[in-house]
Parts: structure tokens; sequence; C-alpha cells
């Protein structure tokens, strides 16, 4: 069972990592310097919110899978670096609450309303959250990679 639960813990941080990675260095530099904002915006906004929605299920499992670890071991009797990967991990939850529950919506509301500039400021404000989150989760790899040497 540990086996599985490492599995699908790794697993979904490699989805949700990787992918924003992949938006954040490429999709978006690309789109935003060969598509003008009628174009950009509606495509940024259709492939977040199928990103988003992948994201949440990897949250769900990375969250329950690293809980379900630590539960196996004994809370008290778990490596202080997993706790330390658990807080970095709620603390990306909770700031991608914000990005798909706060500025996703307001993200889609411009694009809909073809509302350029507030379309825009939605956007920038989830690259610099989606930015934050992937520091936070190369920080992350870090603490469980050195943690487990």
């Amino acid at each position: 069972m540990r086996s599985i639960l490492l599995l699908l813990h790794l697993s979904a941080v490699i989805v949700w990592i990787g992918g924003m990675s992949f938006a954040h260095f490429c999709l978006q530099p690309v789109a935003a310097s060969q598509l003008p904002p009628p174009q950009r915006l509606p495509l940024l906004a259709s492939v977040l919110g199928r990103f988003f929605s992948t994201v949440a299920v990897s949250i769900v499992v990375i969250l329950g899978s690293g809980l379900a670890r630590m539960a196996a071991t004994g809370f008290t009797q778990s490596p202080l670096h997993w706790h330390a990967m658990a807080g970095l991990g709620v603390l990306m939850a909770a700031i991608f609450s914000v990005i798909y529950f706060l500025l996703y919506p307001r993200l889609t509301a411009g694009v809909a309303a073809q509302d350029w500039p507030g379309a825009g400021a939605a956007m920038n404000r989830i690259r610099l959250l989606v930015a934050t989150n992937l520091g936070l989760g190369a920080l992350t790899v870090v603490v469980a990679t050195l943690g487990a040497a």
C-alpha cells in the first residue's frame, strides 16, 4: 500500500508542477507574443479551465495520499520533512483556491464580456500566483529530496 500511495502522490505532483511549468514558461509567453488579447485571453481561459480541473483532482490525491502515509506512519513519528511538505502543500492548495475560485471566474467573465483589460488583469494575477506556486513546488521538491537523504 505504501508504494501505491507514493505512486499516486508523485504522479499528482508531476501533473501539477509540470503543468504549471508548461503554462508559465511555454504557453503563456508564446501566446502573449503572438496573439492579441481578443484571441489570447479566450485561449488561455479555455486551457486553464481544463488544467485547473486536473489540478483540483491532483490536489485531492496529493493531500489525501500524503495524509494517508503520515497516518500510517504516525503523525508524531513522521519525518520532519513530511510535515514541511504538508505545510507547503496546504499553502499551495490555498493559493490555488484563490486562483480557481476568485481569479479564474474574473478571467472567464472578462472574456465573456469581451472586457480585455479586465480579463488581462485577472490573467496577470493568475500568472503571478502560478509563478509563486511554481516556486513553492520547487521548494517542496527540494525539501522532499534533501529530507529523504
